[in-house]
Formats: structure tokens, C-alpha cells, sequence
């Protein structure tokens, strides 16, 4: 017994060294850059193009109304956050306020390490429900652009709790934060670059692939749908096959269908269509993407023609026992 405690109590502070070095070697994204970012008409501009549009970020930050088709936000509160998620698993998962009452005492190299690499101000990681790793490759302009324009938001006083992981999860999400790695904005001629890139950062690939456990894509399956996303009050719905399969994707659309289908949200009327309280309801953002270009979306049209299509028939809207979700 005295050798075990003996063994033990040696044991104790190697655990409690190889923590520590671990706690101070994650994440690996380094400090944030030291930044004043100009705040230029044509920077705010395409800043609210990304932010209402293309990177949906108030489709998180924001509170959606469900009472309504696709959850428009509802107005004023554009970036307040203050959205709860709970994983028994996880831990409790709070969506941060961005507006200019939160990020403050953010610099801008602190804001732009956040977006791109998923580590707060205080070096501690976020988890990847927001899409830092398919923000980790915007173009140094467009993050630039996305901050300048989260500066000029009103600030609305909303004082969220932090992300609170359970163990051993705590450890695991340290992991997760990659360095910035940029990359230049193709030529908007480069349809299918250009495309593939606008799906990226769209987050198309992260709503639209299903995952393992470990929140890693399922091989082959990439923009295959079938991921599950739960509607308060409302239940499961899963993403839709968007690969060109013929059958069960969107093999049978053209351009001008698809640029049409989202068009068509920026209708007003459009935009907030009632859904009965036992209704079916979607949590894609249709009236933020209703609001890019054309081009833009006919060039993520191009590129999604270039995936591999997959057979994958996806039952939307399953059945579900809410009392199970609550």
C-alpha cells in the first residue's frame, strides 16, 4: 500500500505538469495582431454585404422569429446574441454579443483573431458552431471589412454568460482553433474558385455535411446534407442534399432556379411568411442570402455543379418527440 501511494504521489504532479504544459500549449493560434484597421466608406460597405448576406453572421447573433419561415431576425437586435445551447455532453454554449457594447475593449487584431482562428480575447476557444475554420481562409480584406463594419453596429447593452465546457470536453476544444491562414479573393470572372470560396465562407459545406461525434465531415459525403439542427419548439430538421445528384440533390436545377429560389425571399411578403405553430420550419437563412448579388449566387450555383454528386435521399423533416429535446 505504501509503494502505491508512494507511486501515486509521484504520479500526481507529472499529471499536473503535463496539464499545465498543455493549458499553455493550446490553442496554437499565437497572439492576436496589432491592428487599427481604417474604417473606409467602400470597407464598411462590403462589410454589410458579408455580414447581412453572405456569412449570415445575425443568423446566430441575432434573435430569429420561428413564428415565421426561416426565422427572419427580429429588428433591433442584430448582434445582441445572448442565444443558449446545452449539450450534456458539451457543456452550456452561449452565442457572444458583437455589437460595439461587447467588443469595446476588443482591439481589432483580437476581433480578427476570433473570426479567423476561434480564440476570444482571452485566449480561450470557441466552439466551432461558429465557423472560424471556414473563416480562417476570407481574404485579409473581407475580415477587415467584417470588423469595420461590426464597429458601426448600435450598441445594445446585453451582457451574456460565457461558453461554460464540461470535462473532458473542456480540454478537447482547445484543439480546435487554427491560425489564420489567408487567402486572396479569386477573380470574380473564376467562377468556380470564386464559387467555391462564397460557399465556404456561406458556410454551405458546414450547414450541408453530416459529421461524426467528433464534429469531423463524414468522408463522402460532403454536401450531402442529412446534418440535424433542432428548432426551438418546433424540433429536428435536417439540411437538404445540395450535390448534383440528379435524384435526391439539385442535379435538375439550373442557374437561373436556383439564383430565382433565393431571389425570391427579398420580398417583403416573401420574407415573413406565417408557419402554423405545428408547422414545418427551416433554419436556412433564406432572407439574409435573399440580399447577395446575383453573380454571387450564380458563381456558388457553378461551383456546386463541379462536386462530386451523391445519392442521398434526406428525410427533412423527421418526426420528432419534443419532450425528448427540452
Amino acid at each position: 500500500m505504501k509503494k502505491f501511494l508512494k507511486i501515486f504521489g509521484g504520479m500526481v504532479p507529472l499529471a499536473g505538469a503535463g496539464l499545465a504544459y498543455f493549458l499553455w500549449r493550446y490553442p496554437q493560434v499565437g497572439a492576436a495582431a496589432n491592428l487599427k484597421i481604417e474604417p473606409t466608406p467602400a470597407r464598411i460597405a462590403r462589410g454589410e454585404y458579408l455580414v447581412n448576406h453572405v456569412t449570415h453572421c445575425f443568423s446566430c447573433h441575432a434573435t430569429p422569429d420561428y413564428n415565421y419561415y426561416s426565422g427572419p431576425i427580429v429588428p433591433g437586435t442584430e448582434g445582441k446574441g445572448g442565444t443558449k445551447f446545452e449539450d450534456e455532453d458539451l457543456g452550456k454554449l452561449y452565442i457572444p454579443n458583437i455589437t460595439p457594447a461587447a467588443l469595446r475593449n476588443w482591439s481589432d487584431g483580437e476581433i480578427v483573431r476570433a473570426i479567423t482562428s476561434g480564440v476570444n480575447k482571452n485566449g480561450g476557444a470557441l466552439f466551432p458552431m461558429m465557423p472560424y475554420l471556414e473563416f480562417r481562409h476570407l481574404p485579409e480584406e473581407d475580415v477587415h471589412a467584417i470588423v469595420t463594419y461590426l464597429r458601426t453596429l448600435p450598441p445594445i447593452p446585453n451582457e451574456v454568460p460565457r461558453t461554460q465546457f464540461y470535462f473532458p470536453f473542456s480540454l478537447v476544444a482547445r484543439t480546435f482553433p487554427q491560425p489564420y491562414k489567408p487567402e486572396p479573393r479569386p477573380a470574380a470572372s473564376d467562377t468556380v474558385a470564386y464559387g467555391k470560396l462564397l460557399t465556404s465562407v456561406a458556410g454551405c459545406h458546414f450547414c450541408h455535411t453530416q459529421t461524426n461525434d467528433k464534429g469531423e465531415a463524414l468522408p463522402g459525403m460532403d454536401f450531402a446534407g442529412g446534418l440535424e439542427h433542432y428548432i426551438p419548439e418546433r424540433g429536428i430538421v435536417r439540411s437538404a442534399n445540395i450535390t448534383p445528384d440528379e435524384d435526391t440533390g439539385i442535379g435538375a436545377w439550373d442557374k437561373i432556379y436556383l439564383v430565382t429560389r433565393f431571389k425570391e425571399y427579398a420580398d417583403s411578403t416573401n420574407s415573413h411568411i406565417p408557419v402554423a405553430k405545428d408547422g414545418e420550419n427551416t433554419v436556412m437563412p433564406w432572407t439574409m442570402f435573399a440580399g447577395m448579388t446575383e453573380a454571387d449566387l450564380g458563381a456558388i450555383y457553378t461551383y456546386l455543379r463541379t462536386v462530386q454528386p451523391v445519392r442521398n435521399e434526406v428525410e427533412k423533416h423527421p418526426k420528432t418527440d419534443m419532450m425528448t429535446l427540452r
